[in-house]
């Protein structure tokens, strides 16, 4: 019997590790935070603003991250960067970027959880730089201000052509006042 169990707990674990080795190679970026001081309550209201955005948080065993980690294209440097404490994983799936700002705006009404590293594609960012990468505005904005910028030059060139044409209505108009 002991041993039935033992098997099923060992399967389990490879289960586990399969599981969130696919996660990471799927994520368009990955956030490592110490959640430590957050109640579940929390932990669950995060989860579900994180899921509305795209994205999922789970909480994993460090051992179990390292592992998932050395199986993917992820590697942590060798220095200062060790997996310790408490940590949740975020996974952007769609958008690199929203599911970060939901958790920094999280951060900035609790101060938790605490950012430890993150990869954004294949670089890897250190904990101020995924504080920078959660200021960038959402993908829609961006792309407003692109199509934007583009148009500016358009509308710039529109207003100085009409520009001649309306000195030259007003200059037409001066003169014909002017004649009795």
């Amino acid at each position: 019997m002991l041993k039935k169990t033992t098997v099923k707990a060992k399967e389990l674990k490879i289960e586990n590790l399969r599981s969130l080795s696919e996660k990471i190679a799927k994520a368009k970026s990955l956030v490592f935070c110490d959640y430590r001081g957050l109640t579940a309550v929390q932990i669950t209201s995060l989860r579900n603003k994180v899921k509305e955005a795209g994205g999922q948080l789970i909480v994993a065993k460090n051992t179990l991250i390292a592992r998932a980690l050395q199986s993917t294209i992820y590697q942590l440097p060798t220095t200062n960067y060790q997996l310790s404490g408490p940590t949740a994983i975020l996974f952007a799936n769609q958008d690199e970027i929203a599911p970060l700002k939901i958790i920094a705006d999280f951060i900035k009404l609790q101060n938790l959880p605490k950012f430890k590293f993150g990869f954004f594609g294949k670089d890897f960012l250190d904990a101020q730089s995924v504080e920078a990468f959660s200021k960038i505005p959402p993908r829609d904005v961006l792309r407003a201000k692109f199509v934007g910028s583009l148009v500016s030059p358009i509308y710039g060139i529109v207003s100085v052509l009409g520009a001649n044409i309306r000195n030259l209505v007003y200059v037409l108009d001066q003169a014909a006042k002017r004649a009795p």
